[in-house]
């Protein structure tokens, strides 16, 4: 009798329409024995722009409940949205109840790109945050401010110039935006937006700065791995992962 191969764990992610970064880099992050699966939410207008930002926010916020519904039906262990942005537009307290009332209907843990960084910086002991982020200088502000009602000090912020479109962003730009925005005193740097591609600097960023750097994506993946039950290793990405 031939033995039967464990059940593989799936992740489901609400990704923004026109987001072409989270699929291909939770895949690289997925380890062995875990699937990512993936539901669009609705949003009009140009994608990945900063005009109309706050619109689409608005937008994949009033949609959630159908994204959800659709995307439990493959079983996942675990439902993110995967928008960064999303929770600014959200007081600390709205937020969780998005989260309490989602994870009623659908049965499992619903968690957002933001309060999967919030668990990775309190995981690795970060006090003093510094973000950076591809959006425009008002929304990095209520990035700055989201952190900060969760109990963080931001003594540095800053975002990427001259953004056409958040989606045409390379990590070297992301590796640029860290080193604008590393202090001395900070724990931790944050680089907001799961739409800016990230993971393939984010080690050589840990050895440059001497200090953890995350992304919201490998703070998503590393978050809902653990929410899974998953307590997989995934080196070559930052120290969260290999953690």
């Amino acid at each position: 009798m031939s033995r039967s191969s464990p059940a593989l764990v799936r992740l489901g992610f609400l990704i923004p329409p026109g987001n072409p970064t989270v699929e291909p880099e939770l895949q690289r992050l997925a380890p062995p024995g875990v699937t990512v699966h993936f539901d669009r939410m609705v949003a009009r207008g140009t994608p990945g722009t900063h005009e109309g930002q706050e619109e689409r926010n608005r937008t994949m916020l009033a949609g959630l409940d159908e994204n959800v519904e659709l995307i439990a039906l493959v079983k996942p262990k675990v439902i993110v949205l995967a928008h960064t942005a999303t929770s600014y537009s959200l007081s600390r307290e709205d937020e969780a109840k998005l989260v309490a009332r989602l994870a009623r209907a659908a049965g499992v843990p619903f968690v957002t790109a933001f309060g999967a960084v919030f668990a990775a910086l309190a995981h690795l002991g970060a006090k003093r945050v510094a973000v950076g982020t591809p959006y425009a200088p008002e929304v990095t502000l209520k990035s700055k401010k989201h952190l900060e009602a969760h109990g963080f000090a931001v003594p540095a912020w800053g975002q990427l110039d001259n953004v056409k479109n958040i989606y045409d962003e390379t990590p070297e730009r992301a590796a640029s935006l860290v080193r604008s925005v590393n202090r001395p005193g900070v724990d931790a740097i944050f680089l907001s937006g799961t739409g800016m591609p990230t993971i393939e600097v984010l080690d050589a960023l840990e050895r440059e700065t001497g200090k953890p750097v995350i992304s919201s994506n490998s703070a998503m993946m590393w978050h809902a791995l653990r929410t899974a039950g998953v307590q997989a290793r995934v080196p070559g990405y930052g120290r969260l992962l290999s953690q």
